[in-house]
């Protein structure tokens, strides 16, 4: 070997370890980073005219396990999912509280029954019958405060799905951006790891939201699909429709036209059912938020409001009043339309004729609704029979429960064990769901960034450099003894 050969071989061996010394320490350095991928230098032997000429870098790749990734983002996905559904339906047990907290509905039942015995008891007392209308009026406050939560819920589940589109969008809009890059720069053959980190982010960015499917291309291109075959990046960004509903009522839904779904490229997608492309992310708990899990609340208090109502307005109950004519219990001041039960729990309103708070006379309570006069205030068959319909097993004409005879009670307690129920399996789920993006994440980390390992290339990275630079050394010596030959 020519001392020419020996230099230029030393001089590539420094810039080499010099390469792998920086991409180590770069590696060392981002260990925590969210989607940077561990980084090595690719080497091969340099050859001129059949001579070794030293290594040559052939570039710098990521070291990523792309089906561990894959599998890590579906869990990511439903962990989201999860989460939000078990937050719901948490606040759904809250609204209705539980049977011995302050405030509950199974308080305000209990309190209501309480007072109708009592006021039975001494149908004389204003008293007694205040306490019947105040009760009564609590109780039907209890129905419209937790009608109130699920609106809210639903008006915050659309408003939210409104923020997830518009990051889908705009994270589109940037992975089009970066593919753009890549391309360039991978034609130009430069060093591509940094702009392949960033989009790794994007994409988890976005399989939090939808489930997706990531298809490599030429050139370091990626095309993005949803796991239900929805389009989202594939040459040019789709563009995700929805439009916000700014106030929700009980009777809007999708599929009456009052509340918007979502389109691809202007195509409408199902958002919930099999045939949806969105479902297993945040994207499409939301939906589920709004359009199911919330309606489904909805659908039960009403069941119980109206199973309320018709108690209190059955045939015979109170003689004073005639067929049609509403009961103790109205649906905003009017007799309850079977057709009309949607949202009726938010409705209830006590009887204006014995309300006081209304013009009404609580004397009413005791001998009547269209009573024009007071009666003897000894009478208490008007109180006992309406005690007796409330705790009276009575089947149910609302499809909310399932059918069979039930006292109000019973049926107040299994509005309250159903929500229970609800919760306690989705935060099952929540859990496990939760362990197993733990797990996967896990494997993720030591499939990564070994800092041992990595001090330990260093060591050997160090020796590489030390032994070229001999070289270099050795060579300037003889270059040193020649000239002096020479002179």
């Amino acid at each position: 070997m020519s001392v020419t050969s020996a230099l230029s071989s030393a001089l590539s061996g420094l810039s080499a370890t010099s390469r792998q010394a920086e991409i180590l320490s770069s590696n060392v350095a981002n260990v925590n980073t969210p989607g940077y991928a561990r980084r090595e230098v690719g080497l091969r032997a340099a050859v001129l005219a059949g001579t070794g000429q030293g290594v040559s870098v052939t570039g710098v790749t990521r070291d990523v396990d792309q089906h561990l990734l894959g599998e890590r983002r579906l869990a990511q996905a439903g962990s989201g999912d999860r989460d939000i559904r078990a937050a719901f339906l948490k606040r759904m047990e809250q609204a209705l509280g539980t049977p011995d907290s302050i405030g509950s509905l199974s308080a305000r039942l209990a309190a209501f029954d309480s007072a109708l015995v009592e006021a039975a008891g001494r149908p004389d007392s204003q008293a007694r019958l205040q306490v019947v209308a105040s009760t009564a009026k609590s109780l039907m406050q209890g129905l419209a405060s937790a009608t109130g939560d699920i609106q809210t819920a639903r008006a915050t589940a659309d408003r939210q799905i409104a923020e997830e589109v518009g990051k889908l969008n705009s994270t589109l809009q940037q992975l089009q951006e970066l593919n753009v890059e890549l391309r360039s720069f991978t034609g130009s053959g430069r060093d591509v790891s940094a702009l392949l980190d960033e989009r790794q982010r994007l994409v988890d960015s976005i399989s939090a939201i939808v489930p997706v499917r990531q298809i490599s291309r030429d050139l370091n291109q990626i095309a993005l699909f949803t796991t239900g075959g929805a389009p989202l990046l594939e040459g040019s960004p789709a563009v995700i429709g929805f439009s916000a509903t700014h106030t929700i009522t009980p009777e809007m839904t999708q599929a009456l036209g009052g509340l918007s779904g979502i389109t691809i490229n202007g195509r409408p997608y199902d958002t919930a059912g099999s045939a949806s492309p969105i479902l297993g992310g945040t994207l499409g708990a939301l939906f589920a938020v709004r359009d199911e899990l919330a309606t489904g609340a909805q659908g039960k208090l009403d069941a119980v409001a109206r199973d309320l109502v018709e108690r209190f307005s059955a045939s015979g109950l109170d003689p004073t009043l005639l067929p049609g004519q509403p009961g103790l219990f109205t649906d905003a001041g009017a007799a309850f339309d079977p057709l009309n039960e949607v949202g009726l729990a938010g409705r209830l309103r006590l009887n204006a004729l014995a309300d006081p708070d209304q013009g009404g006379a609580l004397f009413r309570l005791r001998d009547g609704l269209q009573a024009a006069t007071e009666g003897p205030p000894g009478n208490a068959l008007l109180l006992t029979a309406l005690q007796q319909a409330l705790t009276r097993p009575q089947a149910l004409s609302s499809t909310g429960f399932t059918a069979g005879s039930r006292s109000f009670a019973t049926l107040a307690g299994d509005l309250l064990s159903d929500a229970s129920s609800r919760r306690l399996s989705s935060e099952a789920e929540q859990s496990f769901t939760a362990a197993k993006l733990t797990a996967l994440t896990d494997f993720e980390a030591q499939n990564g960034i070994d800092t041992d390992q990595e001090m330990q290339a260093l060591l050997v990275i160090e020796k590489n450099y030390a032994a070229n630079a001999k070289v270099i050394q050795t060579v300037n010596d003889m270059i040193d003894t020649l000239i002096r030959l020479g002179a």
